[in-house]
């Protein structure tokens, strides 16, 4: 089986910052979705570094993304730069959240 980068994007979709009614692939925060011989390599970062949901959302992105990783490992690469910023975000979430352009 052939690991696909939109089945992978689908996992991601499921994933919500508690506070925040916008998936974090819409936030912008996924940066990178690398496939490899053997492993899976999602670069992501956060809105802040003072996120307290942090780690819960990094276990769920990588819990998620195992389920169709076809035994890949998957990992998590956390980064700041460049930092994140509402640029980021798709059209969708901007919409969702009211940041159209007047607004941000």
């Amino acid at each position: 089986m052939v690991v696909e980068r939109e089945k992978i994007i689908e996992e991601i979709k499921k994933v919500y910052d508690p506070e925040i009614p916008v998936n974090i692939w819409d936030l912008g925060l996924i940066y990178d979705i690398a496939i490899e011989d053997k492993k899976i390599i999602i670069t992501m970062t956060f809105t802040s570094p003072t996120c307290p949901m942090m780690e819960e959302i990094l276990d769920e992105v990588k819990s998620n993304v195992e389920k169709v990783s076809d035994g890949k490992i998957v990992e998590m690469n956390l980064v700041w730069e460049p930092a994140w910023d509402l640029s980021k975000m798709s059209d969708a979430a901007r919409v969702e959240l009211d940041l159209t352009e007047q607004g941000w």
